[in-house]
């Protein structure tokens, strides 16, 4: 199958015509109309930041996704929610949680890490513009105040971060830095999109973590039929 070059024209080519792993197209830049583009046509960028100076672009036709209604939360998941342990918040600390998804673990030392420099200021500026989103997970440490706005009182454990476009949600990357945080910030994304009838949330790669919570594939034409579904309920 062909990969494409871009240049400095606004424009993807058809997806449909990529690699069996979603690669399609290279080049481009990070600019925020091209991954507004991008996210639009389900596309994302992802290339190890070591190794390319371009963006690599990929569209997987068989799509990992999670149904807002369809998240699972285990027994063991219920347990910790009701001990009231961690404090969940939305656009909280999104520099905090862009930089712990790039170097929780030391991702960002290991071979093919993505998420560099220009990753992360590609997204700032998409939160900037209020496109870009994080949910935290705060771990409490005044045991006084349990809902305490005070950040001060609280260590970041975990969280996730992605791009929101109307009803659909983007998921780009998480992080933990004890157990099942990342899971817990997962599931109060999933609740806050129940309020919201045909959101969709796009996992864009299967993971047994995200299976386990339950993510499953749709057909990228169905995909694409929900995100179109979405643009003009917004309209």
């Amino acid at each position: 199958m062909p990969i494409y070059q871009l240049d400095e024209g606004l424009w993807f080519p058809n997806p449909r015509n990529g690699e069996a792993d979603g690669l399609f197209a290279i080049g481009g830049d990070l600019s925020p109309k091209r991954l507004l583009l991008a996210y639009n046509n389900g596309i994302f960028p992802w290339f190890a930041y070591e190794y390319y100076s371009e963006p690599h672009w990929y569209c997987p036709m068989e799509r990992f996704v999670i149904f807002p209604n369809e998240i699972h939360i285990s027994h063991s998941m219920k347990q910790l929610m009701r001990k009231g342990q961690y404090l969940v918040t939305f656009n909280q600390d999104f520099s905090g949680v862009i930089h712990g998804c790039s170097k929780t673990n030391s991702r960002h030392e290991q071979e093919g890490a993505w998420l560099g420099p220009d990753m992360i200021e590609a997204y700032t500026e998409l939160h900037r513009m209020k496109v870009a989103i994080s949910v935290e997970v705060w771990e409490n440490n005044d045991s006084d105040l349990p809902h305490s706005q005070n950040f001060e009182n609280k260590r970041l454990v975990g969280g996730l971060y992605g791009v929101c476009l109307g009803r659909t949600f983007f998921g780009e990357s998480m992080f933990s830095l004890v157990p099942s945080a990342s899971k817990l910030a997962l599931i109060h994304l999933a609740q806050q999109l129940q309020k919201v009838p045909g959101s969709l949330i796009d996992c864009q790669f299967e993971t047994p973590h995200l299976r386990s919570m339950g993510g499953r594939h749709i057909p990228y034409d169905e995909y694409m039929s929900i995100l179109n579904a979405n643009s003009q309920k917004e309209k």
